[in-house]
């Protein structure tokens, strides 16, 4: 849906580049690239921080080198936080789990024990995550999380967005799972939400894929070697200077 007309929209300084989750082909295009050029020059997969490179080069934005709250690439006013993962058949998941980063009750909120009560641990875990939320939001007009999912060969892809928002931690209720993580679950329905760790502290959200994902495919280009690298750039002994 576009953004409605108001008398007062000439104050909104950055108009959105694209509407959410309708992710144009141009930028479906310019990601696929930068992906083709790091298998060129011998990458064998892709981590987050080379997604974040590549989407913000496809934006014309900036990967910041620390997020500020949650916010990994900017552009004006409009913000992402940038998450791959990797899935064996990337075109039939439904769900996709999204690291969120360290997560801290004990360095936040002094919990030593997370297990003594979960579901206060839970609740602290979502606060904190609400107020990396907040910090974003308190920078950027727009914030967004962009999903690029990776099969294992490099050559299948589903990309799509989401809105970030709070949760409303009363919505949730907490239990601890056989490997001792704390599993949070919609009171509502039942449905896993989210993961925490103890160990490393690390959050994960439950994310739904929607069905206007865009999926797409790539084909592998050959390899660069490095001699083949060192050829083109007339390489030689002069390049050295050895100190003993």
């Amino acid at each position: 849906m576009k953004q409605p007309k108001l008398r007062d929209s000439h104050r909104l300084k950055t108009h959105e580049l694209y509407a959410l989750n309708e992710t144009p082909d141009w930028l479906v295009t310019k990601i696929a690239g930068g992906m083709v050029y790091l298998m060129h020059v011998g990458r064998k997969d892709l981590s987050g921080d080379d997604f974040g490179d590549i989407f913000a080069k496809a934006v014309k934005g900036e990967h910041l080198g620390s997020p500020l709250g949650i916010a990994d690439v900017v552009l004006d006013k409009m913000a992402w936080s940038a998450k791959t993962v990797k899935n064996n058949d990337p075109f039939k998941a439904k769900t996709a789990r999204l690291i969120s980063g360290r997560c801290s009750p004990d360095y936040s909120y002094g919990i030593t024990d997370p297990h003594v009560d979960v579901q206060k641990t839970g609740t602290a875990v979502l606060n904190i995550w609400n107020e990396r939320v907040n910090i974003a939001q308190d920078n950027f007009n727009r914030v967004r999380t962009i999903v690029l999912l990776r099969n294992p060969d490099l050559d299948k892809f589903v990309i799509y967005e989401e809105e970030n928002h709070r949760f409303v931690t009363s919505n949730y209720i907490w239990e601890v799972n056989p490997n001792g993580n704390l599993i949070g679950k919609s009171k509502k329905s039942g449905e896993h939400c989210f993961t925490w760790q103890p160990h490393g502290s690390q959050f994960t959200i439950i994310s739904k894929i929607p069905e206007s994902s865009v999926k797409f495919e790539v084909r592998r280009p050959p390899i660069m070697t490095q001699e083949s690298v060192l050829k083109s750039l007339h390489f030689d002994e002069s390049w050295v200077k050895i100190l003993r």
